[in-house]
């Protein structure tokens, strides 16, 4: 019997045995089989819910979606037009030295106007004019002004004040500065009516100084999108008071006014939390009357007046919920292995979606001198790196861990969907998996003849031996590495991740292999180029990648202001990556999801989303009320 089909026969075994624990966590929930309202009932499969709903601190679990939706960016970014939407803002343009915005006829960005304004090396950064639409309100009926939007950026530039590393990586574009020893302002870089934006030559006409405000940034295209579309604002009533170098934002031991802000969050977003109703059971979100975004036809945005997300430690018993009819949607993707279960199923659809994440198998290239193994070191040589890359198949494993739901991602780690970006030159490793297996293992007999008796590589005496962390949901992929990696007589092991993998391992570079997720754009390339693969200081370059000549060509395409020019490079720097053998692409995974269909109708496909998406919410049809 293969490995699939008991895989799936388990499941179906575990979809019988659901029903009888269906009344655990979120499984008692009997509500909408009755419910006529427009409520939607969304399954989580998770651990357990936030505590906490300050959304600096989200990172795991729902707590990221709930986040987003209680509060907002500025603007939103579209990645398939690379272009931004009004959020709290209802307008943004960059100006010249004289205040025009730069725009062209039809109020795109003029970029071959912005390159030959701000190139020259006789300017230090680029000033980006903002307009707060006027309709913009907090949850408790006040408006958002720019006071919150000073307060907000300027917090998340003073790391004495926000105990929040995060944080400063999103503005590190913005020229507001502070020293980081003394927690003072030595720049300034964020400019309303009230804090000498005239002054500095950024006009505001009075009738104005509640909305507008003007950001300077680095001279570097990507850096508005990561102030613009990451940055969640703050409101200054709540925090500004209850905040100081002694009790910063980031507390491990907040205040009792800290604790409650916390735990009530005041968001401008589209949905306010209901405090009373939330539990660590369920969480439940309603939709603002007051939101100052309306639909085409200036009817509410979203067509759904209640969210209500309901947790599942399990998601055989969350699977088991929803075609029992407890649940609408799962906010989770379900594994390939659960497609079959839904093919033919009455009311229930089964939503496929192009993935945009690579997961990768990412080698420790340059731990720190107390982190260095025998096993680590053997890492730092490129051919060897070579040899595992050419025996990791991605056509077998999205076959075996995939059920073939998925798509190869090149080398270079840019999708070939990716037009403007995507460089088949970066596709180095070439030939049939056989012919790759074969060049693997010359390169390794070359280095490490010897073998044990169970076809293993000896190095020193010792078994070639790595350790891959990964969580619970990748062991399948990991066990599947060990098939391929046995080919070529490496052996791979499975190390569990834990809670804070970052902190315990990642950071400080102990360990020899990793499962990261990687997605690169034209909107964050500028951003993640140099998180993936330039810093090393709490970053996403795991693996402590440091190459000199990667890092002075990522340098130079940030750098850049002219669009094409930037498009380029980046397509050159992909080339770069893919020789390095660092981050080694395993599949990108189809978003399989499922919802049901007998209360609303209208779900939406987005690449790389559930069918829990915000286009979904804005497009649901309700069949019974």
């Amino acid at each position: 019997m293969s490995s699939r089909v008991f895989c799936k026969k388990l499941i179906a075994l575990f979809l019988c045995l659901s029903c009888l624990v269906l009344t655990g966590c979120g499984g008692g929930n009997y509500a909408r089989r009755t419910d006529t309202t427009r409520t939607l009932y969304i399954g989580v499969v998770g651990s357990s819910f936030p505590v906490s709903y300050m959304p600096w601190f989200s990172r795991d679990g729902i707590a990221p979606t709930i986040s987003s939706m209680v509060y907002s960016t500025l603007l939103s970014y579209d990645e398939e037009t690379d272009t931004f939407e009004p959020a709290l803002c209802s307008e943004w343009y960059y100006i010249d030295r004289e205040g025009n915005p730069i725009v062209t006829a039809d109020g795109q960005v003029d970029y071959d106007k912005l390159e030959s304004e701000y190139s020259s090396r006789d300017t230090q950064c680029i000033p980006i004019r903002f307009k707060l639409d006027e309709n913009a309100m907090w949850s408790d009926g006040k408006h958002v002004t720019v006071e919150d939007i000073y307060f907000t950026f300027d917090l998340a530039a003073n790391q004495k004040l926000s105990n929040h590393a995060g944080a400063l990586a999103w503005v590190n574009d913005l020229m507001h500065k502070y020293d980081t020893n003394s927690g003072k302002l030595r720049r300034q870089g964020i400019y309303t009516y009230d804090t000498g934006a005239n002054e500095k030559g950024y006009y505001i006409a009075e009738e104005d100084r509640d909305t507008v405000f003007y950001l300077e940034t680095n001279k570097v295209l990507g850096a508005i999108t990561s102030l613009v579309s990451t940055v969640l604002v703050l409101p200054k009533h709540q925090y500004a008071d209850i905040i100081s170098l002694e009790c910063p934002l980031y507390n491990t031991s907040p205040t009792d006014a800290l604790r409650h802000a916390y735990e009530n969050p005041i968001g401008c977003g589209a949905w306010i939390l209901d405090t009373e109703e939330t539990s660590g059971q369920e969480i439940v979100l309603r939709r603002r009357e007051d939101y100052h975004i309306t639909a085409a036809d200036g009817s509410e945005l979203y067509k759904v007046d209640t969210l209500r997300f309901i947790l599942y430690q399990d998601v055989n018993v969350a699977i088991y919920a929803l075609k029992k009819g407890h649940l609408d949607v799962l906010d989770s993707s379900i594994s390939s292995n659960y497609a079959g279960l839904f093919t033919n199923e009455k009311d229930i659809s089964l939503f496929s979606a192009p993935g945009t994440y690579a997961q990768c198998l990412v080698l420790n290239m340059n731990p720190v001198a107390d982190r260095m193994t025998e096993a680590r070191q053997l890492l730092t040589n490129p051919d060897f790196r070579r040899a595992i890359a050419l025996a990791v198949d991605q056509e077998a494993m999205i076959k075996n861990v995939l059920g073939g739901r998925g798509q190869v991602m090149p080398s270079g780690l840019i999708l070939p969907s990716n037009e403007e970006l995507y460089n088949p030159q970066a596709n180095i490793l070439t030939g049939t998996a056989q012919e790759r297996l074969d060049e693997a293992n010359a390169i390794l007999d070359a280095l490490y003849p010897e073998k044990d008796k169970d076809g293993y590589r000896i190095f020193n005496g010792k078994r070639l031996s790595f350790e891959v962390l990964g969580s619970p949901g990748e062991q399948e992929a990991i066990s599947f590495l060990q098939v391929l990696l046995q080919k070529i007589g490496i052996e791979i092991k499975y190390a569990a991740k834990g809670n804070s993998p970052e902190t315990t391992y990642l950071y400080g570079g102990n360990f020899d292999m990793t499962i990261q997720g990687v997605v690169f754009s034209a909107g964050n390339v500028d951003i993640m180029f140099n998180s993936h693969f330039v810093s090393l200081n709490r970053s996403s370059n795991y693996g402590r990648l440091n190459i000199k000549e990667l890092n002075q060509s990522i340098a130079k395409m940030r750098s850049t202001l002219n669009r094409n020019t930037k498009y380029s490079m980046v397509r050159d720097i992909s080339c770069q990556i893919a020789e390095q053998y660092y981050k080694l692409p395993l599949y990108v995974s189809d978003t399989l999801s499922i919802a049901r269909t007998d209360r609303c109708q209208g779900w939406v496909v987005s690449e790389g989303a559930t069918a829990f998406n915000m286009d979904s919410l804005e497009n649901l049809t309700w069949v019974t009320q």
